[in-house]
């Protein structure tokens, strides 16, 4: 018998290939489907909550942390401030100074001071370092007011007296409004000394601070933007790899002026303690700087009234017109709101103006002599 010759239109073949392909693909039962996406996302969001978790800090004195070499005190809370100081003894001092580092530095990176001045004026100068910085223990609970409260139990346990001088640089700035505002009452006079600014301080009007902040690199504006809105994202971002963090917690040269670079040998020495600066963890250290310094904070220093009205002391603020790293705008307009500050503006310089010769020298006599 002749086999039988069928004919199929391209339509059914079409329809065939589809069913048998339909028929061989693998399905996953929806209920699996589900669980496979919520085990995948929650290993993402375990993954992600890793990634911003800081390590835990490293204390000095611990078993696993730092040697401590420095004297300390240890405060109320139970925490330890390590200080170093410096000029003649302290009983025997006519003026007493607690200096405030600035951002990433530490006791040793005290303002220099020539041995003449400091004997011919009986100066005694202690700098310490602020909390989570060298050989201070960190302080979870840290804010600018907890600050000033260090300095003053730091001069309390000294023996200070009820009133010294306070000089902040930088960051150390920031410290520096913060004893103006909550310990007004044990200060003989205050120097800031290239204060750091924060972009979101009330007082500021919204066009000033704007195009301040868009001077810096994209890269801080970043890292700034990141520490104001979301501070939990502070420790990954400045840690993660994708992305440019801040260019001052790299060194970068480029921050730097002229008249910085020129200075360069001047503070060489910061080398030799820099081991020591972030020794407990950076978190604990420069994030932690930059979330409180950048952050919301419970007071506006252009709100500060003059704490000397009978001139029995006074506060003084030295900005450089060429500082890369703190426009000068914003210290011209805090000069203009707040008169009862001394202001003095240095042409031609830039943030790291104290190291150049003799201006230390000149900023510790205006302010313990006054504008003479």
């Amino acid at each position: 018998m002749a086999g039988v010759n069928r004919k199929i239109s391209a339509a059914s073949a079409r329809a065939h290939t589809r069913k048998s392909k339909q028929n061989s693909s693998f399905k996953l039962p929806s209920g699996m489907f589900k669980t496979i996406s919520v085990v995948l996302f929650m290993g993402f969001v375990a993954w992600a909550y890793q990634a911003i978790q800081p390590p835990p800090p490293k204390i000095c004195g611990s078993p696993d942390g730092p040697s401590v070499t420095a004297p300390r005190i240890k405060l109320s809370d139970g925490r330890h401030l390590a200080y170093k100081e410096h000029g003649v003894p302290k009983d025997q001092a006519k003026y007493k100074i607690v200096y405030i580092h600035g951002f990433d530095s530490c006791r040793h990176d005290a303002i220099p001071l020539s041995q003449e001045l400091t004997e011919e004026l009986g100066i005694y100068l202690v700098s310490f370092d602020r909390a989570g910085y060298g050989e201070s223990d960190p302080n979870p609970k840290r804010t600018v007011k907890s600050t000033a409260m260090d300095v003053e139990e730091l001069a309390d346990q000294l023996g200070l007296g009820s009133k010294f001088y306070v000089i902040g640089f930088s960051m150390g700035g920031q410290a520096t409004w913060g004893c103006l505002k909550y310990i007004p009452h044990r200060l003989a006079g205050a120097t800031l000394i290239a204060p750091v600014v924060n972009y979101w301080w009330p007082g500021f009007p919204a066009n000033l601070s704007k195009e301040a902040y868009n001077q810096q690199f994209l890269q801080d504006q970043w890292t700034l933007r990141v520490a104001h809105y979301a501070p939990f994202l502070t420790y990954w971002w400045n840690t993660q790899k994708w992305f440019p963090a801040s260019s001052v917690a790299a060194h970068l040269p480029d921050i730097f002026s002229r008249q910085d670079k020129e200075l360069y040998p001047k503070f060489a020495h910061k080398k030799t303690a820099e081991a020591q600066v972030r020794q407990q963890g950076e978190f604990n250290s420069i994030h932690s700087d930059l979330n409180i310094g950048f952050g919301s904070w419970e007071f506006d220093p252009m709100d500060l009234e003059n704490l000397f009205p009978n001139n029995d002391g006074a506060v003084h603020l030295w900005h450089g017109d060429e500082d890369l790293l703190v426009p000068v705008t914003l210290q011209r307009y805090i000069a203009g709101k707040l008169p009862w500050i001394h202001y003095h503006e240095l042409t031609g310089s830039g943030h790291m103006f104290p190291y150049a010769d003799g201006m230390s020298d000149s900023i510790i006599k205006t302010l313990l002599l006054g504008d003479k």
